[in-house]
C-alpha cells in the first residue's frame, strides 16, 4: 500500500537508524511525518527529522492511537527496534495496551505487532511496509563484495539458512552464526549485534553470519536489516561472511558497508 500525494505518515519509532531513514525518505517525497517515539529506545535526535513528535512508554497503545487520530494520520509505518529485555521490566501499558496484552496467548514479535496493527486498523489507521517507501534499499541478488564465499563458507551458509528459517518459523529470531556446519549462536532476546558478538567469540574467527526473513513474514514490520554497523561488529570478532535474503532485507549505508567489508576481507552474499 502506497501513500497518497502529500499524505501524512505516522512513524511508530523504535531505536536505531531506520526511523531516521524513513523520516528522510518520506519528507523528501513530500509527506509530513508525525512520529510516535518510545522512551528508552528512540533516539531523541529524531525530533529534528520529523514535523511532529510525541513520546510514549512501551505498551501505551491508547496513547499511540490518540496521537495518530489527533494528527489526522490514516497510514503509519513501524520502524526501529525495541529492546526486548525491557518487556520484563519497563513496560508500562495503558488500559488499551493492557487489554491487548491479556488477549495474547504468547508474546512473540509477530503476534504482538500483528495484534497492534489489527487494533490500529479498527481505528481507521493502516500499517504499511517500509519497503513501499524505500524499495531502493532492498538487497539485490548476488555477491556484493569483491571476495566471494569459499566452498566451506557456502556449505555453512546452506546450513545456517535452513536453521535461520526454522528459527524464524518459530518467531524467535532471524540471525544464526555458523562455523564448520555447526550452529554456534541463535538470535533470541539479545538481537542481531549481540548474537554476532557471542557467536564470533565462540568461533574466534571465520564465523558465517546468516540473517533471513521469517517464512511468511508480514513485511509491514520486523523486516531484516543490515548496514555498516553489522560488518563493523563482524570485523571485531573476525567473522568472514554475511549472508542475507535478496529482496527481503534492507541495507543501510550500502556503499560504506561494502567498502568496509572489502577492506576487512568480509564477503557479503545475498540470495
Amino acid at each position: 500500500m502506497q501513500l497518497e500525494k502529500d499524505e501524512i505518515l505516522g512513524l511508530i519509532a523504535g531505536g536505531g537508524q531506520l526511523p531516521f531513514m524513513v523520516a528522510d525518505h518520506a519528507r523528501k517525497k513530500g509527506h509530513p511525518v508525525v512520529a510516535i517515539a518510545h522512551r528508552g529506545d528512540t533516539d531523541p535526535a529524531l525530533a529534528e527529522k520529523v514535523d511532529k513528535i510525541a513520546w510514549i512508554n512501551l505498551g501505551q497503545l491508547g496513547g499511540l492511537i490518540k496521537v495518530l487520530q489527533k494528527n489526522n494520520v490514516h497510514k503509519a509505518l513501524m520502524a526501529g527496534t525495541i529492546a526486548k529485555r525491557r518487556m520484563f521490566s519497563n513496560i508500562r501499558p495503558d488500559l488499551q495496551g493492557l487489554t491487548l496484552m491479556t488477549k495474547l496467548a504468547i508474546f512473540h514479535d509477530d503476534g504482538i505487532l500483528r495484534a497492534v496493527a489489527d487494533e490500529l486498523e479498527k481505528k481507521g489507521i493502516r500499517i504499511i511496509s517500509a519497503t513501499s517507501l524505500m524499495s531502493e534499499l532492498l538487497a539485490p541478488s548476488g555477491c556484493l563484495t569483491k571476495r566471494k564465499p569459499t566452498k566451506n563458507e557456502r556449505e555453512d551458509i546452506l546450513v545456517g539458512w535452513k536453521v535461520a528459517k526454522e528459527l524464524g518459523r518459530l518467531d524467535i529470531g532471524q540471525c544464526v552464526v555458523i562455523r564448520g556446519k555447526t550452529v554456534v549462536a541463535l538470535e533470541a532476546l539479545e538481537g542481531t549485534d549481540e548474537t554476532i558478538i557471542r557467536g564470533g567469540r565462540l568461533t574466534r574467527e571465520k564465523a558465517v553470519v546468516v540473517k533471513v526473513c521469517k517464512p511468511n513474514q508480514d513485511l509491514r514490520f520486523d523486516i531484516p536489516s543490515v548496514g555498516l554497523r553489522t560488518v563493523e561488529i563482524m570485523a571485531q570478532v573476525k567473522a568472514s561472511v554475511l549472508a542475507i535474503e535478496a529482496g527481503k532485507t534492507l541495507i543501510f549505508n550500502k556503499p560504506e558497508m561494502i567498502s568496509f567489508a572489502d577492506k576487512a576481507g568480509i564477503s557479503i552474499f545475498s540470495q
